[in-house]
């Protein structure tokens, strides 16, 4: 349980405001001038610290500290050189990378060939959800104690960017114990990655309690520091999730946490105004859906028996044109949400036909409805997360409300991520809420893994109501190999056209994430809303 004292809590009615920020960085306070720890706070917490095993925002967020790629990505999200010091393609299907000498673990063991080839090897595991990076990324070969070659089964125009997704482990430590294949965090297996770490990163994991705490410290031995890529002094990072919004904004008001990077949208506004705290807002490249199950015959979780209504488009396209999307803009996200019915993270590479939402439209819902066979509509569970996304359980109850106004009674299943994730892995679900992002702005990764068809092989695996879309799945297959440019993104806008055709899931919006702090600590918001905390300064 999250400790904090009352007077902290009480503390929070009596802040009066100031607020400032600058495009590239937000300022924040720290109650001691010369603090060097980073206070963080935030709804949820990681999954877990084995790198290989999930795929979530905050646990990628806090695992890349410890473990490094072998390109990272700078202040704008652009690919710069990490473990890797260079690379050459050397034909469309063969990339050579030139590793950086020199580099050692926190257990003080050297950074090899043999622990990148492993690493790539281990998040190829059936158990590991960066499966379908690691495969597009190749093959590795060690060529000799510093140089790794990969090779693909075709062209990727892409390659660097997969490349970035994996995070190099100690193959000597893993094999040591007995982690040679990723945390099975879908049956709660318990291995050392789960709670212990060795990585070559800027910062070491000192203690790790789930739900309760983490704490990384700065590492001595980073290779970064000779370059200059600790930018800031926070030497050590706690993180703590606090739940509750009211707890957690009366948190860093009372001066308990220096930063919370998921206030909620309601308090947004009184945190502008209250003195010692800046607030910076910023569109994350997130893009928050709902799914419905498409495969099975009977759905697990409704009234209708012997058939499945999700199957209908029609059904589909009901549910989707009752959402008030401006609704939940203005009431339930408090106007920090950006509509849309792209299914695509980022805006940069979209068009107005990929984000034309269809129109809300209660009348024509409910025809679409009695023309599918429910006049009277249905029942069904929606499965939530209330802790991951902003507003996710407000969100659900507010759709459900929505589509009880054209009779289909919705009833709302909130839990906690590290119950959600699971649940949804084994497909135990009838409707569910997913948000896809993160730091590329390329559409084949949210194509690939999340839209395509299910092979188990890394394409699919996301696509939790388990449709085929025969027209995108041809089109995703092109756009994995095609290296021109213009002719690959038009198969990009091609292939979501498609998917919107269908109805394939019922798009809602980008969410728009405030940071908000204690003023005199520096920080950078990325669009990825990842805190890096070696570019935070703790004045």
């Amino acid at each position: 349980m999250n400790r904090f004292t009352r007077a902290g809590i009480f503390a929070a009615a009596s802040f009066a405001f100031s607020f400032g920020l600058t495009a590239a960085a937000l300022v924040l306070s720290a109650t001691d001038a010369g603090a060097k720890t980073l206070r963080w706070a935030g709804r949820g917490d990681m999954q877990t610290t084995d790198p290989h095993s999930q795929n979530e925002n905050l646990t990628n967020n806090i695992n890349q500290l410890i473990y490094e790629f072998l390109l990272v990505r700078d202040k704008k999200l652009n690919l710069q050189p990490a473990l890797a010091e260079s690379w050459t393609k050397v034909n469309d299907t063969t990339w050579r990378f030139k590793l950086r000498p020199g580099v050692k673990f926190h257990d003080g063991t050297p950074f090899t060939a043999d622990d990148v080839v492993f690493s790539f090897e281990r998040a190829r595991s059936d158990t590991s959800q960066l499966r379908a990076y690691a495969n597009a990324s190749g093959i590795p070969k060690k060529i000799d104690d510093l140089t790794v070659e990969f090779t693909t089964t075709g062209p990727n125009p892409i390659e660097l960017e997969h490349i970035a997704t994996i995070n190099i482990m100690s193959k000597a430590w893993c094999e040591k114990n007995r982690a040679g294949k990723p945390q099975n965090y879908t049956q709660k297996e318990d291995m050392i990655t789960a709670h212990q770490a060795n990585g070559t990163g800027p910062y070491m994991l000192k203690t790790r309690e789930p739900d309760v705490k983490t704490v990384l410290t700065k590492n001595p031995d980073w290779w970064g520091l000779k370059e200059k890529r600790f930018e800031g002094n926070a030497d050590e990072v706690v993180y703590t999730p606090i739940v509750s919004d009211a707890t957690r904004v009366a948190a860093l008001l009372s001066g308990e946490v220096d930063l919370v990077n998921d206030p909620p949208p309601q308090d947004v506004p009184r945190l502008k105004q209250t003195q010692g705290i800046n607030v910076l807002e910023g569109t994350e490249n997130r893009i928050v859906f709902i799914g419905m199950d498409q495969a099975r015959d009977e759905l697990l979780y409704s009234n209708v028996k012997g058939k499945n209504p999700f199957k209908d488009k029609r059904v589909r396209q009901a549910l989707y044109q009752a959402v008030d999307i401006e609704a939940i803009k203005k009431n339930t996200m408090r106007g920090l949400s950006q509509p849309s019915g792209a299914m695509l993270p980022s805006p940069l590479t979209t068009t107005p036909a990929v984000e034309k939402r269809l129109p809300y439209d209660k009348v024509a819902a409910k025809k679409l409805l009695a023309e599918a066979g429910y006049p009277n509509g249905f029942e069904v569970t929606l499965d939530c997360p209330n802790n991951r996304y902003v507003n996710d359980e407000k969100i659900c109850q507010a759709l459900a409300a929505m589509w009880a106004q054209i009779g289909v009674k919705v009833a709302v299943n909130a839990m906690p991520r590290a119950t959600y994730f699971p649940k949804l892995e084994k497909t135990d679900t009838s409707m569910y809420m997913l948000g896809w992002g993160g730091a590329t702005t390329d559409g084949i990764f949210v194509l690939q893994p999340v839209l395509a068809t299910y092979n188990g092989k890394g394409d699919g695996d996301y696509n939790y109501g388990r449709y085929t879309n025969a027209k995108l799945d041809e089109l995703t297959a092109k756009i994995k190999v095609n290296m021109k440019e213009e002719e690959r993104l038009g198969q990009i806008h091609d292939a979501l056209l498609a998917h919107n055709a269908e109805v394939n899931h019922i798009v809602l919006h980008r969410q728009v994430i405030p940071w908000a702090a204690r003023s005199n600590v520096t920080a950078v918001h990325r669009a990825d809303n990842n805190v890096i905390p070696y570019w935070v300064e703790v004045k």
